[in-house]
């Protein structure tokens, strides 16, 4: 699925770096682009304004032709425009576990969660503080849903790792609710996992200001953070909808 979004949205940007620089353009390939494309959430967030707005290539060159004098001009501004989302896009491709946990996402009755979700996909190319943050929202959100479902009370200001602990219990996930050392060690791990998680959004994401000296996450540290809240969280919930069952 990601693949083919990634090459429509270069077909789409193809087209437009063509008509915008003299080379003309498919006028109802781009419309049939554009149309697959902005019905899609979280790729029409991230697609330039411009795309939105101009229904057609005519629509198109009255907003670039004002706007810049020289093709060299045109070509960067489009590549400039383009690239948070072809950003995105690459790095979906190089992580296949996206495609599961969002399945999983999807399927719980949680608007909230699924949002979240997407915003911690969207962010980690262009925004490593703010998918780090995302990342903790998930599995916070993921914890308090089951709780909720299960009609266990929590303290709604408690910490990540204090929420996990109480999710966990409450799906027979705790490590000393085991005898298994095997069992015992991968839990702990999981708890580890979590714990980790919440000091690196203290530490490196957008929820807290930050002194001279601060350091800013790259998007390989946005990416893990991502990976593992998802992969965490849907543990969670799938382990509580095979409770239920």
């Amino acid at each position: 699925m990601t693949d083919d979004i990634f090459s429509k949205v270069v077909s789409l940007k193809s087209i437009l770096v063509s008509y915008a620089t003299g080379g003309g353009g498919d006028e109802i390939e781009y419309k049939n682009l554009r149309r697959d494309l902005i019905v899609l959430p979280r790729i029409a967030n991230l697609l330039p304004r411009f795309v939105n707005s101009c229904r057609d290539l005519s629509e198109f060159w009255s907003f670039i032709q004002p706007k810049f004098a020289h093709y060299a001009e045109r070509r960067e501004f489009l590549r400039n425009e383009f690239d948070p989302l072809l950003s995105m896009l690459e790095a979906e491709s190089r992580t296949p576990s996206d495609a599961p946990i969002t399945a999983t996402v999807q399927s719980v009755n949680s608007a909230y969660i699924q949002e979240t979700w997407r915003k911690a996909l969207e962010r980690r190319a262009t925004d490593p503080e703010g998918a780090i943050t995302a990342s903790r929202t998930l599995l916070e959100s993921a914890c308090k849903h089951i709780l909720d479902a299960a009609g266990t009370t929590y303290d709604d200001s408690a910490d990540l790792p204090n929420l996990y602990s109480q999710t966990a219990k409450q799906l027979n996930l705790s490590p000393s609710q085991h005898t298994e050392l095997l069992f015992r060690q991968i839990l702990g791990s999981c708890q580890s996992v979590v714990e980790g998680l919440g000091a690196l959004r203290n530490r490196h994401s957008d929820a807290h200001g930050k002194g001279v000296t601060g350091t800013k996450p790259a998007p390989r540290h946005a990416e893990l953070a991502v990976n593992l809240s998802g992969t965490v969280a849907t543990f969670l919930l799938q382990t509580w909808e095979a409770r239920k069952k």
